[in-house]
């Protein structure tokens, strides 16, 4: 007797015979192969959102166009327009021109004639609404100094928006901040990134798809609060990167960990595709021997083909997946560093810690996006450039503990004349007024060294480069088309200590207006004396 495989070879030779052959068409043809589709990606659950503050965004209340006529504009990118135009419209900067432009219907019109019009101020490092005005101890919310790392915590879950230092922030130009947790830890926790403008919730002010930043600290602070303060470790240098150390290859093992569990889970769920395929490959397959024997019962594989339809064909059963590792927060951060979704903001001043910091970070696997305060980053300027690291600092600060003792005035100059990226931040919420004014200050000492630094530069270390330390430079930082309309209109040179900010607008409204009457931003001062006039309700009553 033939085999079912003899049969099948033989039947196109007994069809071609004449006196055998069959009125009927040939056998079905059989299907192409399937390309196996991957499987389903397996992600790791805190790769879900860019931050852990995202997701109930207030958007900006809608506004008619806003048309600026001659204006200097200072572009923050290596461009300045004498006599110009912006247009701000859809929460969007619309269009920038030299000379004028056409208003489009309904816009509000401004002529700038001797003002200035430059991108939001954005600030790096600010711990405004976790160290709240007035300060209290009750409104003392920036640092966990329960354990020297606590990665876990994050600014976002102890910002008081209510704060009266946000309104004033505003005042000075600036649109945007990084909340940081303080200096005590060596790992502080994840910062968040706020567009400025009045809200209940800070996740109402997070600046949408902003990453979250981690803050990091070495050197003095975190050894002076646990070796010298509570005799417990860190005490030490050595041991402020033993701890940093140990906590991110604890993380590592923890991802290591979720990628076997990621890694079992696509190899389960493709076998159940391939048990799947062949089911459905199957089906299709008696699908068409039927069809064939409908048509010509006499087809010699029928009768062979029949035995295989009396057997019952079940679809397969989806496997059960293995138990997920347990979730970790703080590891989470950590990973997310290491990744590259959490943006490394490391305190730090001597050259030396800033040195240790990246060895650790090339140790471990994660990118030192901007080391703050850096007094003396000066003295690494060439390697900080060469490794793309930001540094976010003041104008002249120093000499307060002695890892600030070596700071110098040209600290920002000498950066930006060897191609580092530095950026004015203020650590403050009272400098954080004048920011205009420590950009200045930098820029002043950089050309009595000799420095022929622009204007153009300046700005940027206001704008551009803190944008880009944050991760949202694509959206702000610069007075560029299609970004946001996050924009200052200066009543004067910016730069000039007798310059304060006209009117500001953060996604093209109106969140500031010098001398108009308006009430504070912040409850907490309602109903007290602050000094400055307040809107009247109908009727003239307060």
């Amino acid at each position: 007797m033939f085999s079912r495989r003899a049969f099948r070879l033989l039947s196109p030779l007994l069809l071609a015979l004449p006196a055998c052959a069959s009125s009927s068409t040939s056998a079905p043809p059989s299907s192409p192969a399937k390309a196996e589709a991957p499987p389903p990606d397996v992600p790791f659950p805190w790769e879900a959102r860019p931050s852990t503050a995202a997701g109930i965004e207030t958007p900006a209340a809608a506004s008619p166009p806003i048309l600026i006529r001659n204006a200097t504009l200072w572009l923050a990118t290596g461009k300045t327009i004498p006599r110009g135009s912006i247009l701000l419209q859809g929460g969007k900067i619309a269009q920038v021109a030299e000379g004028d432009l056409t208003p489009p219907e309904g816009a509000r019109i401004l002529d700038a004639a001797g003002k200035f019009v430059t991108p939001g101020i954005i600030d790096t490092h600010s711990h405004i609404g976790v160290y709240p005005m007035p300060g209290t101890v009750a409104h003392l919310d920036g640092n966990e100094a329960s354990s020297p790392v606590t990665p876990d915590v994050q600014t976002v879950d102890g910002f008081w928006p209510q704060d009266p230092a946000i309104e004033r922030a505003v005042a000075g130009g600036v649109t945007t901040l990084q909340i940081l947790p303080g200096s005590a830890n060596l790992i502080g926790g994840r910062s968040v990134t706020l567009k400025l403008r009045p809200a209940l919730s800070p996740r109402q002010m997070h600046f949408p798809n902003a990453p979250d930043g981690l803050k990091m600290a070495c050197g003095e602070n975190p050894k002076r609060t646990y070796g010298n303060g509570r005799h417990v470790a860190p005490g030490t240098r050595m041991g402020n990167l033993a701890m940093q150390r140990k906590a991110f290859l604890d993380a590592k093992k923890y991802e290591d960990d979720w990628q076997r569990h990621r890694t079992t889970e696509a190899n389960r769920l493709r076998d159940d595709q391939k048990k799947r395929a062949a089911y459905e490959a199957e089906v299709e397959s008696r699908q068409k021997q039927q069809a064939q024997c409908n048509d010509d019962p006499s087809y010699p594989p029928c009768a062979e083909w029949q035995k295989d339809w009396d057997k019952p064909l079940d679809p397969p059963r989806p496997s059960d997946p293995d138990a997920t590792p347990p979730r970790d927060p703080a590891k989470e951060t950590l990973v997310g560093a290491m990744r590259g979704r959490v943006l490394v903001h490391i305190h730090c001043y001597r050259a030396d810690d800033m040195l240790a910091m990246l060895a650790l970070a090339d140790e471990v696997g994660f990118q030192v996006r901007s080391f703050h305060h850096a007094l003396e980053a000066y003295k690494i300027r060439d390697i900080l450039a060469k490794k793309g690291v930001s540094v976010s600092t003041w104008a002249d600060w120093w000499g307060f503990k002695m890892e600030a003792y070596d700071g110098i005035p040209e600290n920002i100059a000498l950066l930006q004349e060897s191609g580092a990226l530095p950026i004015v931040h203020t650590d403050s919420a009272e400098g954080v007024q004048r920011m205009n004014q420590e950009a200045s200050k930098a820029l002043a000492s950089g050309r009595r060294a000799g420095m022929p630094l622009t204007d153009e530069e300046a700005i940027r270390w206001l704008t551009y480069n803190p944008a880009w330390a944050l991760g949202i430079d694509k959206r702000v930082g610069t007075l560029e088309v299609g970004k946001d309309a996050d924009v200052v209109l200066w009543d004067r040179h910016p730069f000039s200590v007798y310059a304060s900010a006209e009117e500001v607008w953060i996604d093209g409204a109106t969140v500031y207006q010098k001398g108009k009457k308006r009430p504070p931003w912040s409850d907490f001062e309602l109903g007290q004396d602050t000094g400055r006039p307040t809107t009247l309700l109908p009727g003239g009553a307060p």
